[in-house]
């Protein structure tokens, strides 16, 4: 009985150890991940994200978010970020996510096509000099390259939040933000402190 419960123990402790492995081995994957994109390039990229976006604001424009998936809720909060507030009070900034209308969504992905659920949005709503803030993982979403040509016929311009995987797509944007990091999650975590950088930013400088 005691060796049987001395098994039990052992394994258990073999299972806390390995997950413990995974902990670690995870914290410096995104450790690695966040020292590789501290240099001036990468900087250089979000400073000036947050530069189009003041201006667009002083200039009375807004701020049109998009994405799929954990993107999407990306988007939501990013949007959120600056039409409420981020670390301080302050008045509201124009901003809108494209990806919270689930009746528009569903009422263009059954009548038209799920890959102009942002661009049909973009028609409507976008006026010259507004900002389509896209972001994707993968730089491969249909939706997403629908809305950017849209937004690039609109003259509206376009900060693509993405990762190295979307590298062809700078020219057909106005900045492209391609983070240092390749499973889609990894990519995910640094989106979104990317996203509260820019929101940072943009509050300091407009109040």
């Amino acid at each position: 009985m005691e060796s049987i419960y001395s098994l039990i123990i052992c394994c258990v402790n073999f299972k806390i150890e390995s997950m413990k492995k995974i902990i670690r081995n995870r914290l410096k994957i995104i450790e690695q991940n966040f020292k590789n994109f501290n240099n001036d390039a990468y900087l250089s990229s979000i400073e000036n994200a947050a530069k189009i976006i003041i201006n667009a604001l002083r200039n009375k424009k807004k701020i049109m978010f998009c994405g799929n998936g954990g993107s999407a809720a990306d988007s939501q909060h990013l949007s959120a970020e600056l039409l409420g507030r981020y670390l301080k009070n302050r008045k509201p900034y124009a901003s809108i996510a494209l990806t919270t209308d689930s009746s528009v969504l569903t009422a263009i992905s059954n009548d038209f096509h799920f890959n102009e659920i942002f661009s049909k949005q973009i028609s409507a709503l976008a006026n010259k000099n507004d900002i389509l803030f896209a972001i994707t993982t993968s730089g491969k979403s249909k939706n997403i390259l629908l809305a950017i040509d849209k937004a690039k016929k609109l003259g509206v311009k376009i900060i693509l939040l993405s990762s190295r995987k979307a590298n062809h797509l700078k020219k057909k944007v106005d900045l492209l933000i391609p983070v240092p990091a390749d499973r889609v999650d990894r990519i995910q975590e640094m989106h979104i402190s990317v996203g509260h950088i820019i929101c940072e930013l943009v509050e300091k400088k407009l109040n």
